[in-house]
């Protein structure tokens, strides 16, 4: 381990006094801080993350493939269903317990937002939403407005509150990491759920958070492409969110493929260069001293966007390797939403999760 990682390591507990915004070193402990393995301290809703909503977006992500291979192989439809349900009771209880928070700890609510690295993990919240639009789409269409109108202009409110931030100036290089992307790859989930919205003026909407995500996603691969490269490796708690490299690349085929009604070599470029990543970055994230934390849950909506993405680019190709690699791709998916729950529940019903 270099230098600089034995460093970060050392301080992981807290630096009092420090300007979150401008200090690279209490960016990294306050992420960090609730994801490292627990000293031993009370349990508290204060140490709830808000990066845990990353598991609804997750368990969203597993209905909406399991949908998908639904309508293309048969398959029952109980399975995306139960797994529906299930993210709709997850939203609903982590929303009771971080509202809770806001109300009993808001300094803490407060010190997430302003953070230049938790702060963009807000993002899941409205991120979580969007995909739930499409969960009960099935169900109820007018629910799933209400939340894909919900989703969209908090969605649309954070980018320009995150876009503002960095705009500021004075931003330490080593804050560039893969989260950036989620208050962009929230815009591009307004594509991809609202192509489904009946109003007339959703598909003016889509195009224009379509806009908003392709450019940020643009600009911040390049960004955090450089720092991956030039500055020191990611610290081990959060290597799990270097898959978050690949999802603007699949969630942006599901959003442009949803604009245009069809697949083109465009959309086929966005896929296969996600699956690339994919394939490049999993060695790194799944490998042993990646000790488990919530922060796990980060791998999951973009496994689910890639497993979508296969599904959908399979359909149109009717290429036997494609369709297994997305048979492939859906068990694997499958398997990681599972032992995330599984893990997540252990260390909720010993005390871990919320421990300080």
């Amino acid at each position: 381990m270099s230098e600089a990682n034995q460093s970060t390591a050392r301080q992981l507990t807290h630096c009092p006094g420090n300007d979150p915004i401008h200090s690279g070193e209490s960016a990294v402990q306050t992420l960090l801080g609730s994801q490292r393995q627990p000293s031993g301290d009370a349990a508290s809703i204060r140490n709830l993350p808000v990066s845990l909503f990353a598991s609804v977006m997750g368990i969203a992500g597993l209905s909406i493939a399991w949908r998908q291979a639904s309508l293309q192989f048969g398959v029952s439809v109980r399975i995306a269903e139960a797994a529906g349900a299930l993210a709709l009771i997850v939203f609903v209880v982590l929303s009771a317990g971080y509202l809770a928070k806001a109300v009993r700890h808001p300094e803490a609510v407060i010190g997430e937002y302003r953070h230049p690295v938790t702060g963009n993990f807000f993002g899941t919240i409205t991120i979580a939403m969007l995909l739930l639009s499409s969960v009960v789409a099935p169900m109820s269409q007018a629910l799933a407005a209400v939340m894909w109108i919900a989703g969209t202009v908090s969605a649309i409110a954070l980018c320009f509150a995150i876009a503002s931030r960095l705009l500021g100036g004075k931003i330490d290089a080593a804050h560039a990491v893969p989260a950036w992307f989620i208050p962009g790859v929230a815009t591009l989930d307004i594509a991809v759920a609202g192509a489904a919205m009946p109003m007339p003026w959703a598909n003016e909407v889509n195009l224009f958070a379509l806009a908003i995500g392709t450019m940020i996603a643009v600009l911040f691969f390049t960004m955090i492409m450089s720092r991956m490269i030039h500055h020191e490796p990611v610290p081990a708690g959060m290597v799990p969110s270097l898959l978050i490299l690949m999802a603007p690349f699949e969630v942006g085929f599901l959003a442009y493929t949803n604009m245009v009604q069809h697949v083109d070599t465009f959309s086929a470029l966005l896929f296969y260069f996600g699956l690339f990543l994919f394939l490049a970055l999993a060695p790194k994230v799944f490998r042993r001293g990646v000790p488990f934390a919530a922060g796990w849950w980060a791998i999951s909506f973009p496994m689910a966007a890639l497993t979508i993405a296969a599904l959908k680019y399979s359909m149109f190709t009717q290429v036997w390797p494609v369709k297994v690699a997305a048979i492939i791709l859906l068990a694997i998916l499958s398997i990681a939403i599972v032992l995330l729950l599984v893990r997540t529940l252990h260390w909720l019903l010993n005390g871990k999760l919320l421990a300080g």
